[in-house]
């Protein structure tokens, strides 16, 4: 693995625990809900971006999946705080 990719990969992990202190203190529930999607988010970056640094493909299947799991989850978290559950 080069240099940039490293790199890469802890920028996107110093985002996370930023995300994550967001996520520790947010003030109200919807906060939290935007803090845990940016997470999830990166977190599929990361995947997407390890994937192309080991020049493996399963890691983008593996992102994709993830996404869409990430993307309901949101949706549930949305409607119960909206209390349509």
């Amino acid at each position: 693995m080069t240099d940039i990719w490293v790199v890469t990969l802890g920028l996107l992990l110093l985002f996370v625990i930023l995300a994550m202190v967001r996520l520790w203190l947010g003030p109200t529930a919807p906060d939290r809900v935007v803090a845990l999607d940016a997470v999830n988010t990166i977190t599929v970056c990361g995947i997407i971006v390890f994937g192309v640094a080991f020049n493996e493909t399963v890691y983008v299947d593996v992102a994709i999946v993830y996404a869409l799991l990430s993307f309901v989850g949101t949706l549930w978290l949305a409607k119960y705080i909206g209390g349509d559950l």
